[in-house]
């Protein structure tokens, strides 16, 4: 029971709408006093919500305490299914019209805790009027007035009970149906406004990439052409040799590292045609090989080279994206291991499936994959996904990232088919 997760703020609120309802029927018990109207006593009603009171001053304590919340929203629906019952007696039991307060207590067990605890709620408050009807109609449980001792057919009785029962259950089931809709829809906004914080900053990141990279581009161009004519121009020693080799290397490092930045801010227009998928990972994997880092300890398999999918988009675009998926699929096989990719052709989509056997991530890489300038590699420079990302949103897609650590990881890709 206590294993589920109850919000510390509903509880709280749990307990302020008690006091809010108590000090209503209080006020109305009053009113109806004086009015002349009543059918019994103010004094057992003004005993009970005092107890209500106290209990209530209890349950702030514990709540706090700030521990099981779970188990203190259980002990609080208990009390009050109680306090109704007793609410339902003095009121005159079955000839009251009061039972409808057990209604109060199956939508707070709904929304505080979850489905299960409104249909047990409901279950309860059927055996506690059942209890109490039974009780009273066979004169187990004594009248609390001698006036509410009316006869009534057993026929009748059995009818209201029936009646009750159903209304518990009833709105158990709706309460269920819209705080679930509910909790649906507060994800969904979660889940969006994690997506519109990405994408502002994928924007902002933009700026500061274009910015920065037209500040730089020129004079690294400067300084490393200035480096290869001097290396040739000028007789060298081997360390010396070496340190103009690593200047020109870290300057092309640097190059390539403003080029991201400018296909990341400042896209080229895509032309579009229809690509052959199979042929574009093809031509990428050749690459990675050329390069050198694709080695022998990495095997590739999967279905690629014989699906023959084909997609209207930039070949350029997928390009970038094949690249940055094997990327990091190599990096996070340094020991090597298996890269599996798929190419899957749908009634209505396309799907590009890249699985690697490598390190995996943890929460925080996941949560964080697209995030500009966030990588989890050693020396990353956190562009790649997020040029993946803005590629395949741009084709209305979306991309599902399965991972565990020491398991490897899944990137699975899904576009919808696009005409000319």
């Amino acid at each position: 029971m206590t294993r589920e997760k109850v919000e510390r703020k509903d509880v709280f609120w749990y307990i302020i709408l008690r006091l809010i309802i108590l000090t209503s029927i209080l006020v109305s018990a009053v009113i109806i006093q004086f009015a002349g109207a009543a059918v019994f006593s103010i004094v057992p009603i003004f005993y009970l919500i005092l107890v209500s009171y106290l209990v209530s001053a209890i349950f702030l304590l514990f709540f706090s305490w700030g521990k099981h919340y779970g188990f203190q929203a259980y002990m609080q629906i208990l009390f009050d299914l109680l306090l109704i019952t007793a609410f339902v007696h003095i009121s005159g039991g079955i000839t009251s019209s009061t039972y409808f307060l057990y209604v109060l207590a199956v939508m707070a067990a709904s929304l505080v805790v979850s489905a299960r605890a409104a249909y047990l709620t409901a279950s309860l408050s059927a055996i506690l009027f059942g209890l109490l009807v039974d009780g009273t109609y066979f004169h187990i449980i004594p009248y609390f007035s001698p006036e509410h001792a009316v006869r009534l057919s057993l026929g009748s009785v059995l009818f209201t009970m029936f009646i009750a029962w159903g209304t518990f259950f009833v709105i158990a089931f709706l309460m269920n149906y819209l705080s679930g809709n509910l909790k649906k829809a507060r994800a969904e906004l979660l889940r969006a406004q994690k997506e519109l914080i990405i994408k502002e900053r994928l924007a902002e990141a933009g700026r500061v990439s274009a910015t920065l990279a037209h500040e730089i581009r020129n004079p690294l161009a400067a300084i490393s052409g200035s480096v290869q004519v001097l290396k040739n121009d000028l007789r060298l020693d081997g360390e010396q040799k070496e340190l103009m080799d690593i200047v020109v290397r870290e300057s092309e490092r640097v190059s390539q590292s403003i080029d991201q930045f400018l296909d990341f801010a400042s896209p080229v227009k895509p032309v579009f045609s229809e690509v052959d998928l199979s042929g574009l990972l093809d031509e990428t994997l050749k690459m990675l090989r050329g390069s050198g880092e694709l080695n022998g300890a990495i095997l590739v398999t999967g279905n690629y080279a014989e699906s023959g999918v084909r997609l209207f988009a930039s070949a350029n675009q997928f390009k970038q994206v094949f690249w940055n998926l094997a990327k990091n699929a190599i990096k996070a096989m340094p020991n090597g291991g298996e890269l599996t990719i798929d190419l899957m052709a749908e009634k209505k989509t396309v799907k590009i499936a890249f699985s690697d056997t490598g390190a995996g991530m943890t929460d925080e890489d996941k949560a964080h994959i697209f995030e500009p300038f966030y990588s989890g590699f050693e020396n990353g420079r956190g562009l790649g996904m997020a040029n993946v990302r803005r590629i395949i949103d741009d084709y209305d897609g979306t991309i599902e990232v399965n991972s565990e650590l020491s398991k490897g990881t899944e990137i699975l890709i899904t576009l919808p088919l696009k005409k000319a």
